[in-house]
């Protein structure tokens, strides 16, 4: 199968559209920089790997398309989060579109967890995410309504019991997706929350892939093939578009048929 995105749906809607992403420099986010760029919106990201993160403005430059907009900035500094989209927003105009990408899935177990570990996976992977959506808010009422995507996890639906702060994390982004949904959705504001299975970042594959949970993969999904960033991020595309203009306060899953 070819995964070039140019082979993929082109959305009219979302050129020159102001995007803006967390933890875009590698991963998923990456994917997801990549394929906005593509898409020809103007694109802004944060991370906090600068070497990457540079590495792949120059990548999308090669691509032929329109150099993203990096910042500098840790999710976990609710503050420096607001300033950096406050910097997009100036110079890419109104954010339209938010993917609340950034997380940090490490393994942990119950007896080793104290509180400051517990609080530092929650600001990692959840507390950015509604203070981004925070920040955007009144952006996106300027510019007649928006796209919020969250990304979930399905490691809540079925119970992963190596990472339980994480996961605590991921099972409370779709209520607070539920939750902004219905406020935000006066001003034509849509929220969502998309939910990637286990996608083949180059950080699943180092650290956790092994020849037994390439059985697990094999007996769990339903589709042989593996998940890659590129199957997330034209799910995000299309949540982000105009085409999706009447979903809201809905999960997305995309997991090859896991859950």
């Amino acid at each position: 199968m070819n995964t070039d995105p140019r082979n993929y749906a082109t959305y009219p809607s979302l050129a020159e559209r102001s995007i803006f992403v967390t933890g875009g420099g590698s991963g998923i986010g990456e994917s997801l920089v990549r394929h906005f760029a593509l898409q020809g919106s103007r694109v802004a990201f944060v991370d906090v790997a600068e070497e990457t993160s540079r590495a792949l403005v120059e990548a999308v430059r090669s691509a032929g398309a329109a150099p993203p907009l990096f910042i500098s900035c840790d999710v976990r500094d609710v503050a420096a989060l607001a300033s950096a989209i406050s910097d997009a927003c100036r110079l890419n105009g109104p954010v339209e579109v938010l993917c609340n990408n950034a997380g940090n899935d490490d393994r942990h177990k119950t007896e080793n967890v104290d509180v400051s570990y517990w609080d530092d996976r929650i600001a990692v992977n959840l507390r950015h995410q509604f203070f981004a959506a925070q920040a955007v808010l009144p952006y996106m009422k300027t510019a007649g309504g928006g796209s919020i995507i969250n990304f979930g996890s399905i490691t809540w639906m079925v119970g992963d019991a190596d990472c339980p702060a994480y996961v605590t994390a991921k099972a409370a982004i779709y209520g607070m997706t539920r939750a902004l949904a219905r406020e935000f959705g006066p001003h034509d504001i849509r929220v969502n929350c998309l939910v990637p299975g286990w996608v083949m970042t180059e950080r699943q594959m180092r650290l956790w892939l092994t020849p037994a949970s390439e059985r697990q993969i094999e007996d769990r999904q339903c589709l042989r093939q593996r998940l890659q960033p590129s199957d997330i991020a034209r799910m995000a595309l299309f949540l982000a578009a105009d085409d999706s203009r009447m979903c809201t306060s809905q999960q997305f899953i995309v997991d090859g048929g896991w859950v």
